[in-house]
């Protein structure tokens, strides 16, 4: 039974890391001491020491433990003992070769969908879906390859911005570069806006937040989801 956050983001401007999932998160992880860290993203080249510190400290708020998974010698028995696991952010193609380099991205997509509370943010959110095609992020590691963990059966872009009115940015959007992948690809894909989430509960997949996510189909025109929304069936 899946039981999953997937977030677009860990930090919304003005606010601290996690502070705006962290009633939510206390619920999530409800029962569990500690919880197992996969810093593998390195967001900004940080340390996995440095960025195991950061969730640590943010954890210690609702009075849960963080340990990293470098930590240990044994990285698929610390998946497979694990009471809830929390994947950050950074670069998703360095991630996504990690968790290859170390076979472990098998056991962590059935860890999770055996039941293990989940929370993904940014690059951790990106291997929820069924491949990581449609990140955002350089190219600055070859993973073997771009299938991820398929915790839900379309793909993510988290951080997901809309087009600026009246802007002169002469660069590609993301909702061009979403097109750009429905040319070779039939999976749908969810934009997911900066403080969305989606809740993912045994069968159930519901978006939360404030704010709507755009769902984008191939050969189709792109549609705007309200907080709420059910997308249990969207495959």
């Amino acid at each position: 039974m899946r039981n999953c956050i997937i977030a677009s983001t860990s930090t919304l401007h003005g606010g601290g890391y996690l502070d705006y999932l962290m009633a939510d998160l206390k619920l999530h992880f409800a029962g569990c001491q500690s919880i197992l860290f996969i810093p593998f993203a390195r967001p900004s080249g940080i340390t996995h020491d440095e960025y195991t510190l950061k969730v640590a400290q943010a954890f210690a708020k609702i009075d849960i433990e963080v340990r990293g998974i470098h930590e240990f010698e044994n990285p698929k028995k610390v998946i497979q003992d694990a009471k809830g696991i929390f994947t950050g952010g950074g670069n998703t193609f360095l991630l996504v070769s990690q968790l290859y380099k170390f076979d472990l991205m098998h056991l962590l997509s059935e860890t999770v969908k055996k039941g293990t509370p989940y929370l993904g943010t940014s690059a951790g959110s990106n291997i929820c879906g069924l491949s990581m095609q449609t990140t955002n992020d350089m190219p600055i590691i070859y993973p073997p390859s771009f299938q991820t963990l398929g915790i839900v059966p379309f793909n993510l872009n988290p951080h997901y911005l809309d087009p600026i009115e009246g802007s002169t940015h002469m660069g590609e959007t993301r909702e061009t570069r979403i097109k750009e992948f429905h040319a070779f690809n039939a999976i749908p894909v969810l934009g997911l806006r900066e403080g969305s989430w989606l809740e993912v509960k045994g069968d159930v997949v519901a978006l939360k937040g404030d704010l709507k996510a755009r769902l984008f189909l191939q050969n189709q025109e792109p549609v705007e989801l309200e907080s709420g929304s059910d997308l249990s069936s969207l495959k």
